[in-house]
């Protein structure tokens, strides 16, 4: 078994996006700008939101984040989106998910210029992406894919499971893995809630994409000998014996799947960083494309 170390991937990624935009600002070219709208207090958006301001620090894009109250009205949100689509400077947008109930999230995904769409949740992006045009891919099939480029993990002619169909990483992860490219080439299928025994597709995976949402859905008696598997799932659960009160848990029951992995991310520390490292290519490929 190894370990598919999103951390080390993220990392090589954010170096090199660092030297590149190093030699923007020697030449006196646009720096990359992202704009991050965060609203509520919701703490597991707090941190993701943090994590992502801090890593734009780290390769020397500029950041804004814009907070708002959980009371704000949809019309406001809209507006602010509308004069970041409209702002010259900002290359990249992203509204964190979720939103309080009362906002759509459909209207403020739909409202973002998909130009800066660096999330890769627009329509127009998602058209381009399943007609296998360049576009904003979403940020953690992007970055799953990113990271089976960099460990070298052979997904040719493979039988790949998606666990679960969501807009988010599902179904794109389904696309990306079908497409005639490196990664890719795979033989796709995808479960979902209404599956009927799970369990038997799963063995016959080669490439197990466990997103779902559920704590240690993926079992060992679920997962073939040698089969790849990527966990999405990232829950917090309580512990008293931890400083935060939480630790946090996938959708694959690590300790007991790992040993029969070739290959399989732990979580954190997995799908997490390389999500924030396709996000920050989005925005430097946004900036290139638009300057």
């Amino acid at each position: 078994m190894q370990l598919l170390d999103g951390k080390k991937a993220a990392q090589a990624i954010k170096d090199e996006l660092k030297i590149d935009v190093a030699q923007l600002a020697a030449e006196g070219k646009k720096i990359p700008h992202l704009a991050a709208i965060l609203v509520g207090n919701n703490g597991a958006s707090e941190t993701y939101v943090g994590a992502k301001v801090k890593a734009c620090e780290e390769v020397g894009f500029k950041s804004t984040l814009i907070r708002f109250e959980d009371t704000i009205s949809e019309m406001k949100l809209l507006e602010k989106i509308q004069e970041l689509n409209t702002d010259p400077d900002v290359d990249g947008i992203l509204v964190q998910l979720p939103l309080p109930k009362h906002i759509s999230d459909d209207e403020v995904i739909n409202a973002i210029d998909p130009e800066k769409d660096v999330d890769g949740f627009h329509p127009v992006n998602a058209g381009k992406m399943m007609q296998g045009v360049p576009c904003f891919v979403p940020a953690t099939p992007h970055g799953i894919m990113l990271l089976l480029e960099h460990y070298k993990v052979d997904t040719k002619g493979k039988h790949a499971v998606v666990v679960g169909r969501s807009n988010i990483v599902g179904r794109p992860m389904s696309i990306l893995l079908s497409s005639n490219s490196n990664p890719g080439n795979c033989t796709v299928t995808v479960c979902h809630s209404q599956t009927k025994d799970i369990k038997s597709f799963c063995l016959q995976a080669d490439i197990i994409v466990a997103a779902l949402g559920k704590t240690e859905f993926i079992t060992a008696d679920m997962v073939k000998e040698g089969a790849v598997v990527i966990d999405v799932g990232i829950t917090r659960v309580e512990d008293a014996a931890k400083k935060s009160g939480f630790k946090l848990k996938g959708d694959v029951a690590f300790d007991t799947v790992a040993p029969r992995c070739s290959w399989i991310t732990p979580v954190p520390g997995g799908v997490g960083p390389m999500t924030i490292a396709a996000l920050m290519k989005n925005t430097y490929h946004s900036c290139m494309l638009r300057n």
